[in-house]
């Protein structure tokens, strides 16, 4: 890891991270990003621990402690590390987390399939709509295929046989939580949630609107958000004349 790193992004399938790249581009004109990314063969496992063990190799000797951040799955990665290596992070970001991290995109697919008669196809359609909002039939028909893709690519272990859960609780770090009014997967009710195990200094932030992914339509918004909320934490320090923006995986 290269010293000169001051956020460090968590994303938690090849095929999601294309709906962070908009924050990240954003982000990378005020401050130093690398983009982290989890991906697995699919003759090998795949879990949580895993990833955060794949971190941990990425993030060995860091010269500071990293503001970290994630989306979904990606933040829950994000949030397991930081509980296990403190030391090693400055601040937390979690976007579109719930205060149960497992309950994931993944957990809203696995009980449709479970508790209706539909097929898979028209179980990720609703997914769509759920996660982007209406599409046209073409766009929508792409994004089935992006979804289809990461459940077989998440760390997350959900299956139509069992729900995992992950613990629940608070970072000893500075946490904010960022969500959309509008986001069916992680409403308000499971954002607020959260609520119960802040410390002061913790923030949480809601968007009017953007669905599930606000942070793909609306990046200027929520980076806004992030960057203010990194402000107190030395983010002078963090300043720069010139875009740094990389991508690592693992």
């Amino acid at each position: 890891m290269s010293d000169d790193i001051n956020v460090v992004w968590i994303s938690s399938s090849d095929v999601l991270q294309r709906f962070d790249q908009p924050l990240l581009e954003y982000l990378s004109q005020y401050v130093n990003v690398d983009q982290w990314e989890y991906h697995h063969h699919l003759d090998e496992g795949s879990s949580v621990d895993e990833a955060v063990d794949l971190m941990n190799e990425f993030l060995a000797q860091p010269s500071h402690p990293i503001h970290l951040a994630g989306h979904g799955a990606g933040g829950a990665i994000a949030l397991t590390f930081a509980r296990l290596y403190p030391q090693k992070v400055r601040s937390l970001v979690l976007l579109a987390v719930a205060s149960q991290p497992a309950n994931t995109w993944h957990v809203h697919y696995y009980l449709q399939r479970k508790l209706f008669t539909m097929s898979r196809r028209q179980v990720l359609a609703n997914c769509v709509r759920h996660l982007f909002g209406e599409q046209p039939h073409n766009t929508t028909k792409k994004l089935m295929g992006i979804l289809y893709r990461d459940l077989e690519e998440s760390p997350l272990l959900h299956s139509l046989f069992k729900l995992i859960q992950l613990p629940q609780g608070g970072v000893s770090m500075p946490m904010m939580i960022c969500g959309s009014m509008n986001d069916f997967i992680v409403n308000s009710p499971a954002l607020k949630g959260w609520l119960k195990e802040f410390k002061p200094g913790d923030h949480l932030w809601e968007y009017p609107k953007g669905y599930h992914f606000f942070h793909y339509f609306y990046p200027q918004q929520v980076g806004e958000q992030m960057l203010s909320f990194w402000q107190p934490y030395h983010l002078q320090s963090m300043l720069k004349s010139q875009p740094f923006y990389r991508n690592f995986t693992n």
